[in-house]
């Protein structure tokens, strides 16, 4: 993976300064090479994780084809690279090496934007046609890579992270009320397309634009789930899943680089695991398996209705059944508050607390033995796994789901914002805005309508909130994280499988169960879902409850000109009326910590609060 931006001015030429600066920003994310390009109108920054053919993919990459010339900058992976090169080659393109980034140039070339449709891959991109003087823009379809951009007058900048926009001169934070209520009722989930600070913009998943001098911004969807019928029975169906999932792991342990996978001993990352070593196994290669956990986490742990069990044992089970090479990795406590810090820069926002800190602490080990690594990622969304699937009355009501304690959250802020804020308004403006764009059949069942809803409410929002982390943490890292469980041949697929055939044997993925089972030891196979671990150590409440207590004291904290002081206060007492932040995955511990870091965020990117 790599670090894209650029600038893209009508009125006068970029300065490289500015576009070294924008690329320095982005390091973290590309230590093997970087690249510049600027010319009258036109600004590239490129800095570059190597992972396939290290020697020619460099960019900035140049194509002339006939009179046209192109300029790409690229984050990202194509997995279905020598299809296309062969396409290419067939209708006279030329080849230099092996790289991705020469093929998808080629491809752009060829058929414009049209390419999209034939990509399988994770991406974001940028193409300047310096013949039409024109940007070209896109990300792909379920939205693993980073694409934010901002525009100002006859000038576009844009980059893979934030804080490459906001290195440019003349260039603020600035925190409006809309934005404030993003933060307070949504974080760490977003609006799509919104990036909280004003003026700030994100490419959405599946989205495509244009700038030019004459038409400006033109910006596009050029793909989404369309409703379908089901013609294959439980067995096909599970055949079908077995064959697509197969085909997306493999073709994604494809690199010049040492790869690895991410195994929790759940279902996922174990499937993964498993059809990996299988993969390495035969081509006599060992695969390197990775597993997270916590200091004393044994001693602590208690288990609840959504995280019914520990790790350990399903890694050890695991453990004996592969053949890998395996590596755990143990958190401190300490160490997890004090990264909260560090994994709010990473993402440029107030992300999921420790949640986030623990996956880049996580991140840093795995870097030190592969630069890619396979996760387990958006299984749940696409399968239905989620308690709310399956809970037919949090499934039939209005909302996020895992946006249950609205007025628990609006209840922080300050009165003077609460006044200009509808709380529901903001959260059912999402809500609503997805079930407009839902393709749904008309002569689906109900229940199979609202799963289909349910399954755009989990991809267009829960699901970006989890791969913004992945990706913050793991680029942070210099560690390419890939996903198999967002192939889109799998998304297209499952959308319209019947939920009967989804909650096969009546347990949730049950159809993913049956489709894997010969992948796994029985244990594991149907081990109920559990999420990603959090450390049970009461020490961990008491640090961040301790950083909170300092912040609280400071009469200057920039958290108190958004949130009450007095909330505040009574969270750090926690009266027994503490709710979950944002699903299950954020609790008092996390609440905490996620105010700590929203008062680092104010401070350390100097936002500017105003009407």
């Amino acid at each position: 993976m790599c670090g894209i931006a650029g600038l893209i001015s009508y009125d006068r030429a970029p300065e490289p300064e500015v576009l070294l600066g924008m690329r320095n920003t982005l390091l973290h994310r590309g230590p093997d090479q970087q690249g510049l390009y600027v010319d009258e109108h036109a600004g590239f920054a490129h800095t570059r994780l190597s992972v396939v053919d290290l020697e020619h993919g460099r960019q900035p990459m140049y194509l002339r084809h006939g009179d046209e010339e192109y300029l790409l900058v690229y984050n990202g992976e194509l997995y279905n690279t020598e299809e296309l090169r062969a396409e290419l080659l067939a209708v006279g393109y030329h080849f230099e090496g092996h790289s991705d980034t020469e093929v998808l140039l080629a491809a752009y070339s060829h058929w414009q934007g049209a390419c999209l449709d034939r990509l399988n891959g994770i991406f974001a991109f940028a193409v300047w046609e310096k013949h039409r003087k024109r940007l070209f823009l896109a990300r792909d379809r379920i939205g693993v890579k980073p694409l934010y951009f901002t525009i100002r007058e006859n000038s576009l900048i844009f980059a893979s992270e934030l804080k490459a926009i906001l290195s440019v001169p003349g260039v603020t934070a600035n925190l409006g009320a809309d934005g404030i209520a993003e933060l307070a009722l949504l974080s760490p989930g977003r609006t799509p397309g919104k990036a909280i600070l004003r003026g700030m913009e994100e490419i959405k998943p599946a989205e495509c634009a244009y700038f030019s001098r004459e038409y400006g911004w033109q910006r596009r969807i050029y793909w989404k789930l369309h409703a379908a019928e089901h013609h294959e029975n439980a067995e096909e169906t599970a055949g079908h899943v077995r064959d697509l999932l197969k085909d997306a792991i493999e073709r994604q342990l494809v690199s010049d680089v040492p790869v690895g996978t991410l195994l929790s001993g759940g279902l996922d990352s174990s499937i993964i695991s498993s059809v990996a070593d299988i993969y390495f196994t035969a081509r006599g290669k060992r695969l390197k398996t990775f597993s997270v956990t916590y200091k004393d986490q044994a001693k602590y742990f208690k288990k609840t209705k959504f995280q019914p069990n520990g790790d350990d044992e399903y890694i050890a089970r695991m453990n004996r059944y592969l053949g890998a090479e395996h590596f755990d990795v143990v958190l401190d406590t300490a160490d997890l508050a004090q990264a909260l810090s560090a994994a709010m820069e990473a993402r440029d926002l107030p992300g999921m607390a420790d949640v986030d800190s623990s996956l880049l602490l996580f991140c840093r080990q795995i870097k030190d033995e592969v630069t890619v690594a396979l996760s387990g990622e958006c299984a749940d969304e696409i399968f239905g796994g989620y308690p709310w699937y399956r809970d037919e009355t949090i499934r039939s009501r209005a909302g996020l789901p895992w946006a249950q304690s609205t007025d628990y959250r609006f209840g922080f802020l300050r009165p003077e914002w609460r006044e200009k804020i509808d709380p529901q308004a903001v959260v059912m403006s999402q809500y609503e805005a997805v079930l407009r764009d839902a393709d749904t059949s008309p002569e689906a069942m109900p229940e199979q309508k609202r799963i289909q809803e349910m399954v755009r409410l989990n991809c267009d929002l829960f699901m970006q909130t989890l791969l913004s982390r992945k990706d913050a943490m793991s680029m942070a890292c210099a560690l390419e994280v890939r996903v198999p469980f967002c192939d889109y041949r799998l998304a297209v697929y499952l959308y319209n499988v019947p939920w009967e055939i989804k909650e096969f044997g009546g347990r949730e993925k049950g159809l993913l169960r049956a489709a894997m089972a010969d992948f796994l030891p029985r244990e594991v196979l149907y081990r109920k879902k559990s999420p990603y671990p959090k450390t049970h150590n009461p020490a961990y409440l008491g640090a961040v409850r301790g950083l909170l207590r300092n912040i609280l004291e400071d009469a200057n904290a920039p958290l108190c000109a958004l949130f009450d002081r007095a909330q505040l206060e009574t969270l750090l007492r926690d009266e027994g009326r503490a709710q979950p932040w944002y699903g299950q995955l954020m609790t008092t511990p996390q609440t905490i910590a996620w105010f700590v870091q929203v008062n680092y965020w104010l401070k350390k990117y100097r936002v500017q609060v105003s009407l």
